[in-house]
C-alpha cells in the first residue's frame, strides 16, 4: 500500500461520512448525490492503486 492511495481512500472515507450527516440533516438531494459521487470515485482510485491488483 502506497501512500498514495491511503490518501484516496482516507479522502474517500471523509466524503462518505459527510453524505451521511448531509442525508441526517435533510440537506438537498443534488449536493448528496455530488457529495456521493466524489467519495465514490475517491474510494475506487484508492482501491485501484493497491498494489494488489499487480
Amino acid at each position: 500500500m502506497n501512500g498514495l492511495s491511503t490518501v484516496f481512500i482516507l479522502v474517500g472515507l471523509f466524503l462518505l461520512g459527510g453524505v451521511i450527516s448531509f442525508v441526517k440533516q435533510g440537506m438537498s438531494k443534488s449536493i448528496i448525490t455530488l457529495l456521493g459521487v466524489g467519495a465514490t470515485m475517491a474510494l475506487l482510485a484508492g482501491v485501484l492503486r493497491l498494489e494488489v491488483w499487480n
